[in-house]
């Protein structure tokens, strides 16, 4: 099994790989993703790290709060994400 942790206030140059290098010395890294913006392409300062289950809560303890580039980094296990209501539904509300 894995788990997803959200990783906020990154760096705005940070990319996957840096984001996974973080990570690797504390666990086993499943995935890495940095969220952009689809207008601009350029990092929104946020991303997850899909991890093995073990991993996770000692991930967390040692991530979060660290300095990276000048930015303390906010690190917990990502919340599920919650879609948009279809038009069909926000129109008959």
């Amino acid at each position: 099994m894995s788990r997803t942790l959200y990783v906020g206030n990154l760096p705005w140059a940070t990319n996957e790989g840096d984001l996974a290098g973080m990570f690797t010395p504390h666990g086993n890294v499943i995935s890495s993703r940095i969220i952009t913006d689809k207008e601009t392409g350029r990092s929104r300062g946020f991303g997850f790290v899909e991890v093995a289950d073990e991993d996770a809560d000692k991930m967390i303890d040692a991530m979060n709060g660290l300095d990276v580039g000048g930015r303390q980094i906010v690190v917990n296990e990502a919340k599920p994400k919650q879609g948009r209501p279809h038009e069909s539904m926000a129109q008959s509300l």
